[in-house]
């Protein structure tokens, strides 16, 4: 796997947001089609409002001039919504660096504990990803039937 030397992270802005959703339906596993996500209420103008109002943080990555991933939380909930990298910029501590950012930002608001949904298979890298980074199964599912995992913010 290449890696790529030009690695830029910055806040995520609401013009970003319809980068996001092709990257979404490109991923590798788990990805979801533009039409997909609208059908379960999730468009370019809502996210994009979201993230201009602030509450739903986020994080993108460049490479090359061009966004290859992205994480975002909501402020509401201190859930970890969605984290997605293209396919050929895996395994180079990018995902685990944009989460590192949204977990930073929820904790800085002042949660203590975070959570997200995930596969509950483990063949898929989420679950591996997750649990290796610290984050623990709560034994639920959510209504997607992804396994609810959760991470606890230790105070510094």
């Amino acid at each position: 796997m290449p890696t790529h030397s030009s690695l830029e992270y910055r806040a995520a802005v609401h013009s970003d947001i319809a980068t996001c959703v092709d990257i979404r339906d490109r991923t590798r596993e788990n990805a979801v089609s533009a039409e997909r996500l609208s059908a379960i209420g999730i468009t370019v103008a809502p996210w994009s409002e979201s993230v201009r109002r602030g509450s739903l943080p986020g994080y993108v990555c460049f490479a090359d001039g061009e966004i290859v991933g992205y994480c975002f939380g909501a402020t509401a909930s201190g859930e970890v919504e969605v984290l997605a990298l293209l396919p050929a910029f895996e395994r180079q501590g990018i995902g685990k660096a944009l989460l590192a950012r949204v977990v930073e930002t929820l904790g800085n608001i002042g949660f203590t504990r975070l959570f997200l949904g995930c596969s509950s298979d483990p063949t898929s890298r989420s679950y591996g990803f997750y649990r290796h980074l610290g984050w623990r199964s709560t034994g639920t599912f959510d209504a997607r039937g992804d396994e609810v995992l959760e991470y606890r913010i230790v105070a510094k």
